[in-house]
């Protein structure tokens, strides 16, 4: 028997919100893993307690907010229009189905001028407190990597701009190693008169702080870079953002500084072959850590030898080539790399010439860097059992991560503009997928019978 839709749209009907949103729910479980009213704590300062107006309750705001990033909508005004028909949505804010939904502009505001980035920071760090205090985080291992997020920004709207190279934070002890090193083979020491070097950039006139990134060989885009750290169980520790065209090396410093700062008992630093330079090595083995690093290939011509064929003879001070002939110290450059050449008339008739070099005068130039120790002891610690399997958890860690990030929380791109707005978006979104875990590791732990985690148990 058929049974035709029966229009009774608009019958008025009593129910309650509570019984409509189902036990197990996603937003259940994050109200019951956090008590939110510590925002009114972190908040304080920003509101007048005794004049004006009274505001909209800024907890509601947060989790209006909150619902944005769990859910991946794009925009606040999307998000305004979901909570408004959600019955869940309006339980999670504390919202009857016939109250009025504060309106996206309200909320927009608040972020853009009320709550400052320390707000943002605050409420990112007192989300990972409660976690660690869970027992949850894992800080002996952290790992490290970047990526890309697509700015608001067309790049037909740009100019070129020249702008001198930014000075790299280990430049003065650099400086001071090199000159100590010339000094040592009776070389004049450096000065510090040099002027800084021009670089030219192309410019967003939409989003100036944004950067250019080459996505393969013909695709560019204006974007920022977000440098992001998790433990083993992929909670977010911490995360910066720069310009696009900010190289993972170069912004590494920042990120590890607030980590190393914040989490003294870190004992490893696991990072893909973007970070694996002379200065990152130092400064990580020098702090008493493990920097967990991989292979990384050798960035020779193609055809010619490849540079660990070049055995430097620390006794000796010189290098001997494939042919077992000597290349002396001839300087250490600005750059911090000792420069050994070889004799033209012992290589203008050598069978492998052809493999090694092309100059005209038939010299070879091999480059050692000041730093090259701490570089081979990377390629130690690489080998050992222990940490190449620790290398291997990067895919069920970090890249999992930003996997997660980009698919189900709509981090491919952001709508925001400027380094700060960018910044605090990011965070926002690290700390609803950190509380989203949270929570739901926290409740299958409280309901070890749930079906999530039977299967879970069986799978493991």
């Amino acid at each position: 028997m058929i049974e035709k839709n029966r229009k009774n749209r608009e019958q008025m009907e009593i129910f309650s919100i509570e019984e409509f949103v189902p036990k197990n729910h996603l937003l259940r479980k994050i109200d019951a893993a956090i008590d939110f009213s510590h925002i009114y704590k972190i908040v304080e300062e920003l509101y007048c307690a005794d004049n004006g107006r009274p505001s909209i309750d800024p907890v509601v705001i947060f989790k209006m907010v909150l619902i944005q990033h769990l859910y991946g909508l794009p925009s606040l005004r999307r998000t305004v229009e979901e909570i408004k028909m959600n019955v869940a949505y309006r339980w999670f804010i504390g919202y009857l189905m016939n109250e009025e939904v504060p309106h996206f502009s309200t909320i927009s505001y608040n972020f853009k001028h009320r709550y400052t980035e320390k707000t943002i920071e605050e409420i990112f760090y007192w989300i990972l407190r409660e976690i660690e205090k869970a027992g949850y985080l894992t800080p002996e291992a952290v790992f490290v990597d970047g990526t890309h997020i697509k700015a608001n920004a067309n790049m037909k709207k740009a100019v070129k701009k020249a702008v001198p190279k930014a000075a790299k934070v280990y430049e003065k002890q650099l400086m001071e190693e090199i000159n100590e090193e010339r000094e040592k083979h009776d070389k004049k020491p450096f000065d510090d008169t040099k002027a800084p070097e021009e670089k030219e950039i192309t410019e967003s006139t939409t989003d100036p702080e944004s950067g250019v990134f080459h996505k393969g060989e013909h695709k560019k885009c204006f974007a920022y870079t977000a440098q992001t750290a998790c433990d083993k169980n992929g909670y977010i520790m911490d995360a910066t953002v720069n310009p696009g065209n900010v190289h993972d090396s170069t912004a590494f410093d920042e990120l590890y500084d607030r980590l190393t700062e914040r989490h003294p008992e870190i004992e490893a630093i696991v990072a893909d072959a973007g970070y694996k330079t002379p200065w990152i090595s130092k400064k990580v083995l020098d702090d008493g850590r493990i920097p967990v690093l991989p292979y990384k290939r050798p960035m020779s011509k193609k055809g010619f030898f490849q540079p660990y064929k070049y055995v430097y003879d620390e006794y000796y001070d010189c290098v001997i080539c494939p042919e077992n002939q000597i290349l002396n110290y001839v300087t250490t450059n600005r750059e911090g790399y000792r420069e050994f050449k070889s004799k033209g008339y012992i290589c203008k008739g050598c069978p492998s010439r052809c493999n090694c070099t092309e100059n005209q005068k038939y010299e070879k130039t091999v480059t050692k860097h000041i730093w090259s120790d701490y570089l081979e002891t990377v390629e130690d610690i690489r080998h050992t059992p222990k940490y190449k399997e620790l290398y291997g958890k990067r895919k069920e860690t970090i890249e999992r991560v930003f996997a997660d990030a980009k698919e189900k929380y709509a981090m491919r791109y952001t709508l925001y503009r400027g380094l700060v707005q960018v910044r605090n978006w990011v965070r926002l979104k690290f700390a609803a997928m950190n509380l989203k875990k949270y929570a739901i590791h926290r409740w299958n732990r409280l309901n070890p019978n749930s079906s999530f985690f039977f299967i879970k148990v069986l799978v493991a």
